[in-house]
This record gives C-alpha cells, sequence and structure tokens, in this order.
C-alpha cells in the first residue's frame, strides 16, 4: 500500500495569533483552536495546516504530512529510512516518520484503529 497525497502541513510558530491571522488572510478558515496556542485551519477540500506555537528558543520548523489509508496495511517502499514506526497520536490519528535520502523528515498520518 501507498501514500493517498498530502494530508497537512505541520507548521511551528513563534506566534499563534499572528500565524493564524495570516492564514485567514489567504482564505483558510479556523476549524478549531487549543488551549495550548495551536489550532487547525482549511481552505476547501485541500490539505488542512495545523499550527502549533513553540517557545522563541526553538526554530519553527515545517512538515509535510502524508496521508496513509491504513497503517496496519501500510508497507514503506526498500530503502525507506523509518524513524518511527506508526504510534498513536493524542489527536486520534496513527503517525509514522520516515527520512528521505537528502535527511528531511515526513509524518505519515493514518487514521486511528477502530
Amino acid at each position: 500500500m501507498t501514500t493517498e497525497g498530502i494530508e497537512a502541513v505541520f507548521l511551528e510558530t513563534h506566534n499563534w495569533g499572528k500565524a493564524a491571522k495570516f492564514f485567514q488572510g489567504l482564505g483558510y478558515e479556523l476549524e478549531f483552536s487549543t488551549d495550548h496556542n495551536s489550532g487547525q485551519l482549511r481552505n476547501g477540500d485541500g490539505p488542512y495546516v495545523f499550527i502549533a506555537e513553540v517557545p522563541r528558543d526553538k526554530e519553527p520548523e515545517m512538515r509535510l504530512v502524508l496521508k496513509v489509508p491504513d497503517a496496519d496495511a501500510f508497507s514503506p517502499a526498500a530503502g525507506t529510512e523509518g524513524v518511527t514506526p506508526f504510534e498513536d497520536t493524542h489527536y486520534g490519528t496513527r503517525e509514522m516518520t520516515v527520512r528521505d535520502p537528502d535527511g528531511r523528515l515526513w509524518s505519515l498520518q493514518a487514521p486511528a484503529r477502530q
């Protein structure tokens, strides 16, 4: 089984409020926010953008999240370096991290087990 395209863009920021307003100015609608300076925005049927505030001493990162329909049926191709196996998240999905040949990290996201 392979991935099914981009599920999300995960962004870190030093200012959740400013970042959310920036994306709202680009036509994204806030789907939800949390009580710890993060939230999810979406524009139409495309991938969602999840933004999380990080401390000033941490360099903000960005990561593309690829969609996997079933974590239990997923098997990365030969030569794919797994960094972490699929694990349950606190937000109701399962995620795995892989590294590409240039050292970039990619998140793979699947629905939670039913």
